[in-house]
This record gives structure tokens, sequence and C-alpha cells, in this order.
């Protein structure tokens, strides 16, 4: 199956009864969401990303559709500390169980483990992975260690004893009065 089929669409019905996987490659800045929140992508930044659907046996006697999404991408945001460019990983590995309707979801969801989607027939993957990409980034992305030693004010910094003296303003009042 290839990007555009992707884009366009699976069934996931098909796919876990194939038992063949869906993987490949997709450009992360054709995903529309996910490009504004970036530093900025490459043209080579792209999502790995393989899928797998299974029908398992479900607790009310019926098989359950399950399907196990994993990607991995690097993803530049920009550094709160330093205003650079941060390259952040991201790698995901999430199960979905597919369920009928969404109030079957909505009963369900508190008791299950899993996550759980409504079955349609042409399931959108392309928005699944966009969004757990999306919520996968970091609220506040940073490096470990910023490229550029930032200037520290006196008094700042770990271990920093120096105290800076100021002068007192009331001395210069009381000069003026004399």
């Amino acid at each position: 199956m290839t990007n555009a089929d992707l884009a366009s669409h699976v069934s996931i019905q098909a796919l876990a009864e194939s038992g063949a996987p869906l993987s490949g490659r997709f450009p992360l800045q054709k995903m529309g969401r996910l490009a504004p929140e970036t530093a900025g992508l490459k043209a080579d930044s792209a999502v790995e990303y393989s899928l797998m659907a299974e029908l398992r046996p479900g607790a009310e006697g019926g098989m359950d559709l399950w399907l196990h999404l994993q990607a991995t991408a690097t993803v530049s945001l920009c550094c709160q500390r330093c205003l650079g460019e941060v390259g952040i990983p991201i790698s995901l590995d999430r199960w979905y169980r597919f369920v009928e309707t969404e109030d079957v979801a909505m009963a369900q969801d508190d008791a299950a483990e899993e996550d759980l989607l409504v079955l349609e027939p042409k399931f959108d993957v392309l928005a699944l992975l966009e969004d757990e990409l999306l919520m996968a980034l970091p609220v506040v992305p940073m490096h470990e260690h910023c490229p550029g030693q930032m200037a520290q004010l006196p008094g700042e910094g770990q271990g920093d004893s120096v105290e800076v003296e100021r002068p007192n303003p009331f001395a210069v009042l009381a000069r003026l009065k004399k």
C-alpha cells in the first residue's frame, strides 16, 4: 500500500483479514496541522510508520478489531531556553480497539485500558497518525544542554554567591538635603 492509499483512508477490517502490516514513510510537511507547530521542516523530514490490524476474541463472544500503530519521527521545534532549533525525537507505540458507535465508545471508555475508536468503512489513518504526533509534542521544548552558553546575571546560577552592592536610594536623598 502506498502513501496515497494511506492518505485516502484504509479499511481496517480488510487490513486485519489480510494479516499484512502496512508500513512506510510519510512527509511531515504534508501534515497540515503539524507543520505550523514546528520551527520549520526540512524536505526530508518524515515519519516512519507501521500499522498492524488484528482480530481478537472479545468479551461478549464476538471478535474485536484492534490496530497497532508504531511510528518514529524527529520534529524541529523552538527551544524555549535559547530560542534555537531543537530536534525532538518522537516514538509512538499504541494499541486501539474499534467499537461500532460513539455511544459504545463513551460507555466503555472509563473501564477500558486501551484507546477506543469508532470503526468506519474507510478509516483515516493519516489523521490518527497526525493526532498522535501532535499529542506527543512537548509542551516546553528545550535542549538538554543549549549549544550557546547564555550570559548569566550576577547572583544567578548554581554555586554563585557573589553579591552586588547597590547604592541606598535614601543615602542619595540625604546628601541632597544637606
